[in-house]
């Protein structure tokens, strides 16, 4: 099967739990390229290329906390989904939150998947590898 080249973006303002999803994916053997931002602030200039920051080549898969500072996951995903060039956007959620109400307005911004951090150890590795053969599998939006 071919390979593709995925950039991936994971919003996470946590070090410690951007290091273990990180390290999850070397584990897995995916090789793809990170770029970690702290907030949905940053995650918008990255995937823009403002102030500084160089734009994230298409291909690319959002992961995305929802409880950040600055900018929430909810909020970055309303502001990015009213983008033209971004409201295409590939976009799963990676969270500690089981609540109903951030499920519901998170699937509401048409999310691909909302994945719990909680499901450390074999689950988290399932899902991990769930990951690379979605991308392996689904044909992405094109660069417009």
């Amino acid at each position: 099967m071919e390979t593709k080249h995925i950039n991936l973006l994971l919003v996470e303002d946590d070090d410690v739990d951007a290091e273990a999803i990180q390290r999850a994916f070397i584990r897995q053997r995916i090789a793809n390229p990170f770029t970690v931002v702290a907030n949905g602030i940053e995650a918008l200039k990255c995937l823009r290329g403002e102030d500084g920051y160089e734009r994230l080549a298409r291909p690319f898969m959002i992961l995305l906390d929802i409880n950040m500072p600055k900018m929430n996951g909810i909020e970055f995903l309303q502001t990015l989904r009213k983008d033209p060039d971004l409201s295409s956007s590939i976009v799963f959620i990676l969270t500690t939150s089981n609540r109903d109400e951030d499920k519901m307005a998170t699937y509401r911004e048409h999310i691909a998947g909302y994945l719990l951090k909680s499901r450390a150890g074999a689950d988290f590795l399932q899902l991990i590898e769930m990951l690379d053969a979605y991308w392996r599998v689904v044909e992405l939006p094109p660069e417009h």
